[in-house]
């Protein structure tokens, strides 16, 4: 049989007349089994639902009776523009593209029972019924191609201004802004401030790797190297499980702070790293490295008391020195208990005697002065 050039007169009169009520119906069936729909009707997008839909059914007659039904499955300009739009209200509104696209299944079968009862009740055959099939469910199928791309483009084009809001806050954040100058960059950037942050230092090649085992609300801003991750509500028990988790990253993991002052926590990782250690082992857990950032805060001042404390050794020869300046810091810090001394240094407990004796000869009564004591304990960490 031949397939007509354009609907009858009088199937397209017809279908025209069911239109409003195919329309409703679809709309109606939209809302109720796609659950996504449901609040976003009730939440103002009615009007751009029902738009939509009416345009879609609207355009197709017209195609169908105009330009010939060979014509149909090619949506004209306002349905498409209509359901790019609806596409992204979606992307806007937090919804998936899988509602979306159930929106399109549902309402391409409301659609197509209400203008295949009109369509036939006015004459139509069952091949031309056929036929007509074809070219509705072809022509939802362009619909829902557009509104697809305009779902895709809105999440592209507002994940693009979010990752710039976001670097913008974390650039912030460590140049120590004022709180309420943060308060106001995380509300533009959509992001809920955590309890605190934690700075992590980590070479640029190993920052992908980093993040697929931190928390997804970690911000990098910059493009510095090191790369900086600011890692959200890791303090107390949380701080093993990072630093295992960052484990063979060559990463430096400053201590927490309140988030708004996480500049304090990436100042202190910037020192850790400047004094190096950093490797492929354990992550370099910077709280663990308080007395070396103490002893090296002033690295001329430290010279300074090294060359004092350590004076009465300079006239002794090389081998000398070396022995008995490794003998008083293992007497020092294992608070002169001989034994233990002697075990450390791997030597007879009368070789520590001895060493000492050398060692107060040289000192006289300052190895009892706190003062002294300090000074050396400084001089020799």
């Amino acid at each position: 049989m031949t397939k007509p050039t354009t609907l009858s007169v009088d199937v397209a009169r017809s279908i025209r007349r069911g239109l409003p009520k195919v329309a409703e119906d679809t709309v109606a069936a939209i809302v109720e089994e796609v659950p996504a729909y449901a609040g976003a009707y009730s939440d103002g997008m009615s009007a751009i639902i029902d738009n939509a839909v009416q345009l879609a059914l609207g355009g197709f007659l017209e195609l169908a009776t105009t330009r010939g039904a060979a014509a149909a499955d090619t949506p004209i300009q306002p349905a498409l523009d209509a359901s790019y739009k609806l596409g992204r209200g979606e992307a806007r509104g937090g919804r998936s593209m899988d509602a979306l696209l159930g929106a399109f299944r549902v309402g391409a079968r409301v659609a197509f029972r209400g203008l295949a009862e009109e369509a036939v009740a006015a004459g139509l055959s069952a091949a031309q019924l056929a036929r007509f099939a074809e070219l509705v469910f072809a022509y939802i199928d362009a619909l829902s191609a557009a509104s697809v791309s305009g779902h895709a483009e809105e999440l592209q084009t507002t994940g693009r201004a979010r990752a710039r809001e976001l670097d913008k806050l974390g650039l912030r954040l460590l140049a120590g802004a004022p709180q309420d100058e943060l308060v106001a960059a995380a509300e533009r950037a959509g992001w809920t401030p955590p309890r605190t942050l934690t700075a992590v230092l980590v070479p640029g090649g190993r920052v992908r790797g980093a993040l697929a085992v931190l928390d997804p609300a970690t911000l990098q801003p910059g493009d510095d190297e090191p790369a900086v991750l600011l890692v959200p509500d890791v303090e107390g028990p949380g701080r093993p499980a990072l630093l295992r988790a960052l484990e063979g990253r060559e990463a430096v993991v400053g201590p927490p702070r309140p988030w708004w002052d996480v500049a304090a926590s990436h100042r202190r990782a910037t020192r850790v790293a400047e004094l190096g250690g950093v490797g492929d082992g354990p992550a370099v857990d910077t709280q663990q490295r308080l007395c070396e950032l103490v002893l090296h805060a002033d690295e001329d001042a430290l010279a300074d008391l090294r060359a004092a404390a350590l004076a009465p050794l300079q006239d002794l020869s090389d081998s000398s020195r070396e022995k008995l300046t490794e003998t008083l810091r293992s007497w020092l810090l294992h608070h002169g208990r001989r034994e233990a001394v002697a075990a450390e240094l791997f030597v007879h407990p009368q070789t520590v005697r001895y060493r000492m004796g050398q060692l107060r000869d040289l000192y006289g009564d300052r190895l009892e002065d706190p003062r002294t004591v300090l000074e050396l304990t400084l001089a020799l960490a």
